[in-house]
């Protein structure tokens, strides 16, 4: 095995991280299926994929892996693989556990991969939960009934609390006389901040591809509302959108990595050494999936789920209904060649990504507009974009809601700076 890795050479060898991967129903599953599909299809029996996922317990590791390995066993059969080179060759699988909202669960994490691993091409970043409640049904029955589809596309009657925290995480503010211990949002920090924890811990892998450079793939959603984000409230704790307003902040960060307004921060979050190239970031959404992110009976899934495949029928693009269809973007941008991906934002600007169906119901990767940004960036580029791609609410993006999204794009960034700085320094402190 390793005589072949070193007689074909580095760059064929791929190494994939996807968070929270358990759960068939799950996206994190259907990414990783997706990306085994993938890999077979369009790349040659001398090139290997080490898959690394992530789950928060060693139980849940192993039933992902084990599903993962019958996936892979009937992708097998459905390919033909030169006889030397049998499939099961081609695709490592490796579990890890992480507690996205135990800092030091996700440091414990870094350190472990920068030991066990000589590169990362790309990261996923999928884990995280909603904290949803349910439904204020009387606004949901009517907006489905006076509103349909656009109300099942950008949804706004999901019930969830307000104000919800982490698990302490430092043992030294556990004493009486202890300082009080910074909230951490729980949403904000299993769908945001862990996952920026996370990544600042791994860089060195990120920028040590040969070929090009790493690929820090963040998922978002249609629900990324403008209206539920507030840089005084940056981690949603005192929203009942906590959910959209982590989506909204992801948005903002990936989009505005781009610009040199952030770049001092951005050198601070992803610090190279000097030969090395910083990796680049991306961000994408799965359109709408039936998962179980929302807490309903599974007779209303059911329900939900027809709901969605109605909205497909005539004619909504968003409406990928299973995961496997969600995860057509993301594991695009993980395969897709960096010159594909450098072609299309030199043409159209830096974008979000977003999986959705054709009109002749197959998977495709469409652009998305994002409230501030546009399609790209670029005022005047989304002047043509079909009307069942955007929101009603949204307008064409001009020169002032640019400027305003550059701005925030830099508080944004200098705000999660201070706050890993604050949280690197308690947990320095806590192992010392």
């Amino acid at each position: 095995m390793v005589g072949r890795q070193e007689e074909v050479g580095e760059d064929v060898h791929s190494y994939v991280l996807v968070t929270g991967a358990n759960g068939i129903s799950g996206l994190g599953y259907a990414i990783c299926c997706r990306l085994i599909d993938e890999f077979i299809r369009t790349r040659s029996s001398f090139h290997s994929l080490r898959l690394i996922i992530t789950t928060r317990g060693k139980t849940k590791s192993h039933d992902t892996i084990a599903k993962l390995k019958d996936h892979i066993f009937r992708t097998r059969k459905q390919h033909k693989v030169h006889e030397k080179t049998p499939l099961v060759a081609k695709i490592y699988l490796q579990a890890e556990q992480a507690d996205l909202c135990r800092l030091q669960s996700v440091q414990a994490l870094s350190r472990k991969l920068l030991h066990s691993l000589p590169k990362l091409d790309t990261i996923i970043l999928n884990a995280g939960h909603g904290g949803f409640t349910g439904l204020d049904w009387p606004l949901a029955i009517w907006s489905v009934l006076t509103n349909f589809p656009h109300s099942v596309t950008y949804p706004t009657y999901k019930t969830s609390d307000i104000g919800r925290t982490t698990a302490s995480q430092a043992s030294r503010f556990a004493s009486s006389d202890a300082p009080e211990e910074p909230p951490l949002g729980s949403i904000f920090c299993s769908n945001v901040f862990g996952h920026y924890m996370l990544v600042h811990g791994i860089v060195p892998l990120l920028s040590n591809s040969s070929a090009t450079p790493g690929r820090i793939v963040w998922i978002s959603s249609l629900e990324a509302y403008d209206s539920t984000f507030s840089l005084t409230d940056i981690q949603g704790l005192q929203s009942s959108s906590a959910y959209e307003s982590s989506k909204r902040l992801t948005d903002i960060l990936a989009l505005s990595s781009t610009l040199s307004t952030t770049q001092p921060f951005i050198r601070a979050f992803l610090p190279l050494q000097s030969d090395h190239r910083p990796p680049k970031q991306y961000v994408t959404q799965p359109g709408i999936c039936a998962t179980n992110i929302l807490p309903l009976h599974w007779l209303l899934m059911y329900v939900v789920a027809a709901a969605f495949y109605f909205a497909r029928l005539i004619g909504s693009p968003w409406h990928t209904v299973s995961a496997y269809a969600g995860a057509c973007a993301p594991v695009w941008l993980a395969l897709a060649s960096q010159e594909e991906l450098d072609e299309v934002e030199e043409k159209k600007g830096a974008g979000k990504w977003g999986s959705g169906v054709s009109s002749q119901r197959e998977d495709q990767v469409f652009r998305t507009e994002v409230q501030g940004w546009g399609v790209g960036g670029r005022v005047g580029d989304n002047v043509d974009l079909p009307k069942n791609r955007r929101p009603r609410e949204v307008v064409d993006l001009n020169e002032k809601a640019r400027e305003d999204f550059e701005v925030l794009g830099r508080e944004c960034w200098q705000s999660m700076e201070r706050l890993r700085e604050e949280w690197d320094n308690i947990l320095q402190n806590e192992d010392d």
